[in-house]
């Protein structure tokens, strides 16, 4: 017999939100809740358990995607483990590459603050560098004035909207190492 919760109750069990809960739900990862007379959510062992499954995948950086081709193969009795280790294979790669992006720009970014004085003069290396190959004449005249937007992230849990892919758009960025 199963026991049902609550989507509170659910949260606690599984280690995540309520608010994670409804997303999940909304996304397609988590089938939706049955329903109470009431209409409140509710939620058995199975539902707490893939919750459990996707918190722990999350914590290893899996996307949404990944997690739900593992819930996939998890649901599959048919599978094989060759195709589960292949799924965190590809992970670990990408983990690895963008690993090695994050050490290219601390690099990047420790020659650049090594190179600034930090003093109280307005020269500063770290702009100098920056905006090479950029004239003088084409410094911004203001502080740019963000606007606040919400992303929205799509199927792939990626976000969407005007965010940027840091590391996509570092993977075009060349880090000169020459300082003056």
């Amino acid at each position: 017999m199963t026991t049902l919760m609550n989507i509170g109750e659910a949260a606690a069990a599984a280690g995540v939100s309520a608010k994670m809960i409804r997303h999940y739900e909304q996304i397609g990862l988590l089938p939706e809740a049955q329903r109470s007379g009431s209409g409140y959510r509710l939620y058995g062992d199975r539902e707490v358990s893939v919750l459990r499954f996707v918190r722990q995948s999350r914590q290893l950086g899996f996307s949404v995607a990944q997690i739900a081709e593992l819930i996939g193969l998890w649901s599959d009795s048919q599978r094989t483990s060759r195709e589960v280790k292949a799924v965190a294979q590809r992970h670990l790669a990408d983990l690895e590459e963008k690993h090695r992006e994050i050490e290219q720009m601390m690099a990047g970014l420790s020659v650049l603050v090594k190179a600034c004085r930090g003093n109280d003069q307005p020269h500063c290396a770290i702009l100098e560098k920056l905006s090479r190959g950029s004239p003088a004449k084409h410094q911004p005249v203001q502080k740019p004035q963000l606007r606040k937007f919400r992303a929205q992230a799509d199927v792939t849990g990626a976000r969407t909207s005007s965010s940027i892919d840091l590391m996509a758009w570092m993977r075009g960025v060349h880090v000169h190492h020459d300082v003056h």
